[in-house]
């Protein structure tokens, strides 16, 4: 049997709580990956096996690290359950993308696409409403193709009854190009992230063998930051488990923050109706931080009506109040702020990695990046230019796209003409038309003897000698051995991609980089599977990669850093000190609250920013800000006035002298600091 000893009690009944539906409400910092941990260890020690588990997650990172503490756990076992290979099983542990993934590669024939389709990335769907808005709306038309792009995935993931709130008029456009946006990417044999979800419902409704098969695999199911799903997920979640029962939903409604992007809270909030049996299991024991950080929390959070009542405890200790501070204008704000983080680091010897800077939009971070460069702190910006982002990237994955499957539209036009080999824009727009005409892909357009002989001779040949390329280098995928390292190597050769690249960069060293970035990617190339045909290891390579959005900010190790954060973004992270910068009526809450009507997520954010600080947290607003050059009046959250007078200190009022003990340690601080 698995070891529970460990847990808290509270911790202890949510994991040894195997049947029938199970709502754990896991507030901030309680321990919830380590409880879902040990459940699935009890179950297999119950003698449930592995293959039965599933558990959902929402990022891949997350994912990861699950699977690495239940391997953990496992490996404890006195017994485990093999393959008939020997090998142990082990649980399904993945995103929701991820699961549909698995289910449409084994289903997705039924609905009439092919099994090697290909996942649009963000900026391929964004291609695709651009392309789409060009043949329908004429000059005379302005729409905003990110703005439809957001709405589409809402209506998506809306389902057929849900309610999209937005502008009219926009949402009355999403709706007009959604069926040709979809048949663009039906004719690529391409699907986008939402459609991932909305197919495998299409297949669990229309086919109600491929659901039971499901369901007769996954009988244990457990759902991650249950707050977050939104109508798709939850229907997906619903049909698996309806029948068996089965169903642990972890989450914290005070922790719903992503509303904006089609989370519904009520999804939570409202478990008993689906589920009326349900046991719900609170943890409320956070191991993350102060008393007085939590009771500052508790304090504003209970000021939204409807919500799962909680309370937050530490046995950490009191710990400091919580500073409040208000400067001039965001310039002193940020150099107040490094200045004390390298008094921290200097006197007290506090090193830049145990410091994050919180802050609502983007756009802030300009000011706390300019006073951090000029006191040379090193800091990592979470949310960069992603690696996957880059252009030699892009590149080389549109190539691989178009090796999986050429009627991709999106990655053959990207690609057509790099390096240029004839084959210019307006030769690529006769061709798009033309596909359009004839209702195909653009590479049927361009192996169809009718459509090319309209163009010139040398453009011609030029189309010719693409599809011979392209053919070549499809045709060793379909071989049983084959290192496809070595063979896009030999590719990039051949096309001369890289002189391309270097004659593209004046400066020698982003060169080499970008080279070095092309390296680094050929090389996991084949960690895919050896039993699988090199075609099949490409296409799972390609999945990977599109679908593991936060491996970014996972892969890179900032080192000893100070943290600059959104506040959407910190979810999940803890950091020893805080700087909550910028709380101010217009930011947090944002100025679109009040007409959407999201106060009670604003206020939800701001809980979540809190709840990341474990021993200090400093929050601070400006009087004056610059926009667009000019200087604008602030005034200081609402929010501010929830957090009690007892918990908190006003730094523009405490002139307290440092004692004589205290400036002694940090003198000797400094001088160690200082060799």
């Amino acid at each position: 049997m698995s070891d529970l000893s460990g847990l808290n009690p509270e911790q202890r009944k949510a994991a040894a709580t195997l049947r029938g539906p199970v709502l754990i409400l896991a507030g901030a910092g309680t321990g919830k990956t380590r409880t879902l941990t040990h459940r699935v260890a009890h179950m297999v020690s119950k003698g449930i096996s592995p293959e039965h588990i599933l558990a959902v997650t929402f990022t891949n990172k997350a994912a990861r690290e699950m699977q690495q503490r239940v391997t953990k756990q496992l490996k404890r076992l006195p017994k485990s359950f093999t393959r008939e290979d020997g090998k142990p099983l082990k649980p399904t542990i993945c995103t929701f993308h991820s699961l549909c993934v698995r289910i449409l590669r084994r289903h997705i024939e039924k609905l009439g696409y092919k099994r090697n389709f290909v996942i649009y990335s963000a900026s391929e769907q964004l291609g695709v409403v651009k392309k789409v808005l060009s043949a329908i709306a004429g000059k005379d038309v302005k729409a905003d193709a990110r703005e439809l792009q957001g709405l589409l995935s809402r209506l998506k993931n809306a389902g057929p009854n849900g309610n999209v709130p937005g502008n009219e008029d926009s949402l009355a456009m999403a709706g007009h190009i959604r069926r040709r946006y979809d048949s663009a990417l039906r004719a690529a044999n391409a699907v986008d992230f939402d459609d991932l979800l909305v197919l495998a419902l299409r297949i669990f409704n229309e086919f109600p063998e491929a659901l039971e098969e499901c369901r007769a695999r996954y009988q244990y199911v457990m759902v991650d930051e249950y707050q977050d799903t939104n109508a798709a997920q939850f229907e997906l979640m619903h049909l698996l488990s309806k029948e068996h029962r089965n169903v642990c939903v972890v989450g914290d409604d005070d922790q719903s923050i992503y509303g904006w992007r089609g989370a519904e809270i009520s999804n939570i909030l409202d478990m008993e109706k689906h589920f009326p049996e349900v046991k719900v299991i609170k943890l409320e024991q956070n191991y993350r931080s102060t008393r007085v950080i939590l009771n500052a929390a508790n304090a504003v959070i209970k000021n939204n009506p409807r919500r799962r009542p909680k309370e937050l405890w530490s046995a950490k200790g009191e710990g400091e109040l919580v500073r409040l501070k208000a400067f001039a204008n965001e310039e002193e704000e940020a150099t107040t702020i490094v200045d004390e983080i390298e008094f921290h680091r200097m006197a007290k010897r506090i090193p830049w990695k145990d410091h994050a800077i919180l802050f609502r939009t983007n756009v802030q971070s300009r000011p706390l990046e300019t006073a951090l460069r000029k006191a040379e702190v090193r800091y990592h910006l979470i949310g960069g230019q992603s690696f996957f982002d880059r252009r030699e990237i892009r590149d080389f994955l549109a190539f691989m796209k178009t090796f999986i499957n050429p009627n991709d539209d999106a990655s053959l036009l990207r690609i057509a003409n790099i390096p240029a080999r004839g084959l210019s824009d307006v030769t690529m727009e006769r061709l798009l038309g033309a596909s359009q005409e004839r209702d195909c892909s653009v590479w049927k357009a361009m192996k169809n003897d009718l459509v090319i002989h309209e163009f010139q001779p040398r453009t011609r040949k030029s189309i010719e000698a693409f599809v011979g390329l392209v053919e070549d280098f499809r045709a060793p995928l379909n071989e049983t051995e084959l290192s496809l390292a070595s063979w896009a190597d030999k590719f990039l050769d051949d096309v001369n991609y890289i002189v391309e690249l270097r004659k593209g960069e004046k400066d020698p060293e982003n060169a080499e980089n970008r080279m070095r970035n092309l390296r680094d990617i050929i090389s996991t190339m084949d960690n895919r599977g050896e039993s699988l045909l090199p075609a099949n290891r490409l296409g799972k390579f390609l999945d990977d990669i599109t679908l593991d959005a936060d491996r970014e900010a996972d892969k890179e190790d900032a080192g000893d850093a100070v943290t600059l954060i959104t506040t959407h973004s910190c979810k999940g992270l803890e950091f020893p000190h805080v700087f909550l910068v910028g709380v101010e009526e217009g930011l947090l809450p944002h100025s679109r609250s009040a007409v959407e009507g999201t106060l009670d997520e604003e206020r939800r954010l701001f809980y979540v920013a809190i709840t990341r600080a474990m021993r200090t947290l400093t929050i601070t607003h400006c009087l004056n800000r610059k926009k667009y050059g000019q200087n604008f009046l602030c005034h200081p959250s609402s929010f501010l006035k929830e957090l009690p007078e007892e918990l908190c200190e006003d730094m523009d009022s405490n002139k307290e002298p440092v004692t004589v003990e205290d400036g002694k340690s940090m003198f000797a601080a400094m001088r160690e600091g200082l060799g």
